[in-house]
């Protein structure tokens, strides 16, 4: 199976409704270790993104994720919108312009996005950020990939490594952003970062588990 724009779209407006229903718990997590606007901030972002979709219905991938990433970058606030906006702007320019995306390709758009990411937040595994939510559901994708899964498996397998990511941070100190200046404080506390890290990966695994379901149904004239 592979993704055409219309199921990238697919993505990101379920990501948007997923944000949207869980915007006041990620603001929570933010309460406790931030500026208490992480939800209200990525609920702003993928709002943006939605609406500019729509307005421009992009053609392609990476159009699609180009737009995106232009809308967090513009309409998100803190430290979000620098950040998921690289990371989708990133994943754009290694689609290309190709109308359809293997499975193979999507994991290389997923492991740009988490080098620009890095780039940007100099943040590694460990240091209680969406990187420890991102990184090991990124490794996960490619491991499913290199032994012959396929998109809704490697998916599937990347959004519970992301979870699996987040539960690590509750026992992790932070040591980036404005966190890090809680020291001990932070711990017993998820990051709220790798929780919305957490929810658009299990938007990507959900849209793709349901393009698959799509593609084995019996077209028009097919034998019963």
């Amino acid at each position: 199976m592979t993704m055409d724009a219309s199921m990238f779209r697919a993505w990101i407006h379920e990501a948007a409704r997923l944000v949207v229903e869980n915007a006041d718990h990620l603001t929570r997590l933010d309460s406790a270790i931030g500026d208490a606007d992480h939800g209200i901030n990525m609920r702003r972002g993928l709002q943006a993104a939605v609406a500019m979709l729509d307005e421009t219905n992009p053609s392609t991938p990476g159009a699609v994720l180009a737009t995106v990433g232009r809308a967090l970058i513009s309409k998100t606030g803190g430290a979000s919108g620098p950040l998921y906006g690289t990371g989708f702007r990133q994943a754009a320019r290694t689609l290309g312009e190709d109308p359809d995306v293997s499975a193979a390709q999507l994991g290389a758009a997923l492991a740009a996005a988490l080098t620009g990411i890095q780039r940007i937040g100099a943040a590694l595994e460990g240091d209680k950020t969406m990187i420890d939510a991102l990184s090991p559901a990124v490794s996960a994708y490619q491991a499913v990939i290199d032994t012959g899964g396929d998109l809704t498996n490697a998916t599937r397998v990347a959004s519970d490594a992301a979870v699996r990511g987040l539960k690590q941070t509750v026992g992790m100190q932070a040591r980036k952003g404005r966190a890090s200046y809680l020291g001990a404080r932070t711990i017993g506390h998820e990051d709220p970062g790798a929780a919305s890290t957490v929810l658009i990966l299990s938007a990507l695994a959900t849209v793709s588990s349901a393009g698959e379901r799509r593609s084995e149904r019996p077209g028009p004239g097919a034998a019963s």
